[in-house]
């Protein structure tokens, strides 16, 4: 697929895209080595819409728009970035949102479902055995009776319609590089790389959940001149979770380069990506692209002083 293509639908002044940066990495590991890493800043482009969530969201909040439907409804955690994306970017396109949030109603909401609600957002909470049908064609056509036919989102903006928003990142970042590197939760980011990365470009996925060490791209993706390889090994105990040893690397991460990161996402991918240097991983002459894909709200849950940033 061309990599300018599929284009963007959307005024570009509902996110701050124009903040995006390629900046170049810092970081010891590639001391007296033969490569060169950047990284993509999409954490930049707004406070509540982070990251790789507005590209994920794009086309289905442009079918909302574009067919008249005046609502949307997805589905997500207590600390769901992608509930809170939904939230805020629903708002900006003057749609309503209903977030389906896993887990009995709290006595007291995470920060994230505070945000999303002063967004706008309907929540509705349901015990984790109802959440766990939220792929099933009977469930989702009550769910389509119920809230009035919004247009339904996966859960973390996944699916073709999100692969092909995601599609949409290459056109924010320049240069020639050998190997892209991401995070992997739904696997929406990195098979979207894979349709819109230039010929010859190696895409590195980070798998942050357990059970993914044998995950594939989707068959949608059948390009033979880009090729995939995953770097399991980094879910330091599964989605959502971390350990002293994470949250000391984002500290000196940040030291070393002033870049904040989270814990589910792209704490894992810099920790992965620096201990892939230092294990020769990547070929001498290699020019690599991290992928910020933002997420940086979830740290709230964290202990105050956790982190430097």
């Amino acid at each position: 697929m061309d990599r300018n293509k599929p284009r963007l639908l959307l005024p570009a002044n509902l996110v701050n895209l124009a903040a995006v940066t390629t900046d170049a990495l810092p970081i010891p590991a590639l001391r007296n080595q033969a490569i060169s890493a950047d990284v993509l800043r999409l954490d930049k482009t707004d406070p509540f819409i982070s990251g790789n969530k507005w590209f994920k969201l794009h086309y289905y909040l442009a079918h909302a728009m574009e067919t008249g439907n005046n609502a949307v409804l997805t589905f997500g955690g207590p600390w769901s970035n992608h509930i809170l994306a939904t939230a805020y970017a629903a708002r900006k396109c003057g749609l309503a949102s209903t977030g389906i949030i896993r887990g009995e109603q709290p006595r007291i909401l995470s920060a994230t479902l505070r945000d999303a609600a002063a967004a706008g957002m309907q929540l509705v909470f349901t015990n984790r055995q109802s959440y766990a049908r939220k792929t099933d064609p009977a469930w989702l056509e009550e769910l389509l009776q119920t809230y009035q036919h919004p247009i339904i989102i996966p859960e973390g903006g996944a699916g073709q319609t999100g692969i092909l928003g995601a599609a949409t990142i290459a056109r924010f970042f320049q240069g020639d590089y050998t190997h892209i590197i991401g995070a992997i939760g739904t696997g929406t980011m990195i098979n979207g790389l894979l349709l819109s990365a230039a010929p010859g470009t190696t895409i590195v996925g980070v798998p942050v959940l357990r059970g993914y060490d044998a995950w594939q791209p989707s068959s949608a993706n059948d390009d033979k001149t880009i090729n995939f390889r995953l770097a399991p090994g980094y879910t330091f105990g599964g989605y959502a979770k971390h350990t002293p040893e994470l949250l000391s690397f984002m500290n000196r991460f940040y030291s070393d380069t002033g870049i904040p990161t989270d814990f589910v996402y792209t704490g894992k991918l810099f920790f992965a990506l620096t201990d892939l240097l230092t294990r020769d991983y990547f070929p001498p002459g290699a020019r690599i692209l991290a992928i910020h894909s933002g997420g940086l709200r979830g740290n709230q849950s964290l202990a105050p002083g956790t982190l430097l940033f």
